[in-house]
């Protein structure tokens, strides 16, 4: 399993939100290349980069970080927030993502993302599935988390699986950033009914212990995001997870 450390970006800082609320913005460093560095220097070769200034102005904003990362270390990049035109695609490609992720875009304007799968390949897109947990599962929340739409979390994704798409970012938003563990429940749900999908879990994730339970049950990648920032996991841990598994 792939470990992806997250930099989340408002205002060219590294920050961390809980649940999506923007008002509870905390910054963990002024210079997001610094972390990306650390991360590197830890055997990590793997990063989510997310412009949130860019999820909230539909449109690609941060991209000067994007290119600053990519230039100067190794990583290989996923990069979303407010991807919304082949132009914001461009820039991102350009400035040195390997990968994009799209959310809002793949509820709002189907045939754009459709698009992007057909002209850049299915190894190059993913698709960002984020959602509210309910009885049937979970409804696909858009636009930076900001509003709820109707559709269902494993329709969502079995849709986008039969235009192609491998990879799928499956984000529980009522645990991000909140440090009570992952959707253990749901991602099982979802490799259940759709393997092989290459799914990478979101939010939650607070100890150690629960990477090799994401493992077990089949997520590609996990994304952590806080628990690194505030110390409940360590690079040290994550480099001999990688190394050993």
């Amino acid at each position: 399993m792939r470990i992806i450390p997250a930099i989340d970006i408002i205002e060219g800082k590294c920050v961390r939100l809980t649940k999506g609320d923007y008002n509870t913005k905390k910054i963990y460093n002024e210079n997001p290349l610094e972390v990306a560095k650390e991360f590197e220097a830890s055997g990590i070769k793997h990063l989510h980069l997310v412009d949130l200034d860019g999820a909230k102005a539909s449109r690609i904003i941060n991209y000067d970080v994007l290119e600053k990362i990519a230039s100067k270390t190794s990583l290989s990049i996923d990069f979303g927030g407010g991807l919304k035109s082949d132009k914001d695609l461009e820039i991102a490609f350009d400035s040195g993502a390997n990968q994009i992720t799209g959310g809002s875009i793949a509820v709002k304007n189907t045939s754009i993302f459709e698009g992007w799968i057909e002209r850049f390949g299915s190894h190059k897109i993913i698709l960002g599935a984020d959602f509210y947990p309910d009885n049937s599962g979970g409804k696909i929340a858009t636009n930076g988390w900001l509003e709820e739409s109707s559709l269902e979390l494993i329709p969502f994704i079995k849709n986008y699986k039969k235009k192609g798409i491998h990879y799928v970012i499956c984000t529980d938003i009522s645990k991000d950033g909140m440090l009570q563990g992952p959707s253990f429940n749901i991602y099982n749900d979802i490799l259940r009914h759709l393997k092989p999908i290459k799914l990478i879990a979101s939010g939650g994730i607070s100890t150690f212990n629960e990477l090799p339970k994401l493992a077990e049950s089949g997520c590609e990648a996990a994304i952590i995001g806080k628990a690194i920032y505030e110390n409940k996991i360590s690079l040290k841990q994550l480099e001999n997870f990688i190394i050993n598994q």
